[in-house]
């Protein structure tokens, strides 16, 4: 059963339109370890998704296909719930699927180990490389190049050609389980991956991939990591209670969150940078002022909470994923009482919610449209965003705080009331 507090009518939540679902080739020697989807990735132009459909396999697929398939926005069909679309078994059982004239072509990547991480990373011709000699470089990496990352339970990180599913590069210096990538947003192509080896690294894809640094300071796995809008900072989490932020022009710490009661596994900015979404296996979701390292709002997703005490007992709440939707007033959270929640930063029950049995990750679309959750049998679910319209006053507090900090907007000389609102105090 659901947990929701007192105060909620579990009724009056809504629920959320299941628009389709990406299912996976079942062959009898499978094993119930092994299949999980522990990643899922939408490009940042939108043109592909991938996601891990477990046993080595990676799938390349071009958006507009899912799309497509699940007619959403297409008429009364693509809208109704009761109807969805699904893409069929036959189109994800391996090789590359002839493409229709002028679509992308999808492929099947074999990366030869159990895929946990992956991430999407566009060039930005005029982000050049921080080495000097790049006359030197194998790669010339265009406007146009889109690549994928794949991090591998053997430690090693595997740099796609999304476009010809080709192999660039086969990156080797963890130790252990790679657990998460992300790539630079300014389009540098500078990847860090996060390591069950309890340490994150740097790498500069436009240096053929040299590792440029590596981030110690947690003392345990590292789960998760992202990096703000402007690329400047770094947020890592791991087990232990670890929530790090990084300067990433310094490679050097910042300040270390202390908020959450169990190990924090996912983390994402608000496509403004103003806020930290972290999620945790002590059953909730806290939004942070991480210029001020102070906690805005905590989404529970277990009533009464559990004691810091006990939140690191075993409960079917645990927080597996969280994503923060482009709009910057959405977030949706995975847990483990099968259901997926849709949050707005204005409250504190979910919006809509919706059933998913095992998820494990969730991503939103790039235009924030779809959320896709992946499961322990490979499989990916694809929902609707509840939609509403953003007031003048949000879209004005994001493009301000796209460019200043919490410490900016409380010197300017404004009303109190509408500092409050710039600094999210009164979301």
């Amino acid at each position: 059963m659901a947990s929701f507090p007192d105060s909620v009518n579990e009724n009056d939540i809504g629920k959320a339109k299941f628009i389709g679902e990406l299912l996976v080739p079942v062959a009898p020697f499978d094993q119930k370890s092994g299949r999980e989807a522990w990643t899922v990735a939408f490009a940042p132009n939108g043109s592909y998704f991938a996601w891990s459909q477990g046993h080595r396999i990676v799938r390349l697929i071009p958006w507009t296909k899912c799309l497509d398939s699940f007619s959403v926005g297409h008429g009364e069909e693509g809208t109704n719930a009761l109807s969805p679309r699904h893409l069929s078994r036959q189109s994800s059982d391996g090789g590359q699927v002839v493409p229709a004239a002028g679509q992308p072509p999808e492929h099947t990547i074999d990366c030869g180990d159990i895929v946990w991480g992956l991430a999407f990373g566009s060039s930005v011709p005029e982000k050049h490389s921080r080495c000097v000699n790049i006359e030197w470089h194998r790669f010339k990496f265009g406007q146009d190049q889109l690549l994928l990352a794949t991090g591998l339970n053997n430690g090693r990180i595997k740099i796609w050609d999304v476009y010809t599913g080709k192999l660039l590069l086969n990156l080797m210096d963890h130790t252990d389980v790679v657990r998460d990538l992300t790539f630079a947003p300014d389009g540098s192509l500078m990847l860090v991956s996060a390591s069950r080896d309890k340490t994150l690294r740097v790498w500069d894809l436009k240096d053929d991939g040299n590792m440029v640094k590596v981030l110690r300071g947690h003392q345990n796995w590292v789960y998760c990591s992202a990096f703000s809008p402007d690329s400047s900072i770094l947020c890592s989490v791991g087990a232990g209670k670890s929530v790090f932020l990084w300067n990433m022009d310094k490679f050097t710490p910042i300040r270390k969150l202390e908020g959450h009661h169990h190990d924090v596994v996912s983390c994402e900015f608000s496509p403004d940078g103003a806020l930290l979404a972290t999620a945790s296996y002590d059953t909730r979701v806290i939004v942070w002022d991480h210029d001020k390292a102070t906690i805005l709002l905590e989404l529970g997703h277990l009533f009464p909470p559990p004691s810091p005490i006990f939140a690191g007992g075993a409960n079917d709440r645990w927080v597996r994923s969280v994503s923060f939707c482009p709009d910057g007033r959405h977030i949706a959270s995975v847990t483990d009482d099968r259901l997926v929640r849709f949050w707005s930063i204005e409250e504190r029950a979910p919006l809509a919610i919706a059933s998913v049995s095992n998820g494990l990750c969730c991503a939103f679309s790039a235009q924030g449209s779809v959320l896709a959750a992946g499961t322990r049998d490979g499989s990916v679910h694809f929902w609707e965003c509840p939609r509403s319209i953003a007031s003048l006053q949000h879209m004005c507090r994001m493009a301000l705080r796209r460019v200043m900090s919490t410490q900016q907007v409380e010197a300017l000389a404004i009303p109190a009331l509408l500092c409050d609102y710039l600094t999210y105090k009164v979301i």
